[in-house]
């Protein structure tokens, strides 16, 4: 589970990488704020993975 969940966390990223380019090409600062705010959760969660694997 852990493989998959890393793979979640880094498409979240990479979604939200795409949301901000979007709201900024568009001028939409709630998408663009959308996009950094996914970015953000998946950073958080793909660190929280890699201290998990420190442990294994």
């Amino acid at each position: 589970m852990g493989e998959q969940d890393k793979l979640d966390n880094f498409a979240e990223e990479k979604f939200g990488e795409a949301k901000e380019a979007v709201g900024k090409a568009s001028g939409n600062e709630d998408l663009e704020a959308e996009g950094q705010k996914d970015q953000t959760k998946g950073s958080i969660k793909q660190a929280g993975e890699k201290i998990k694997d420190a442990f294994k």
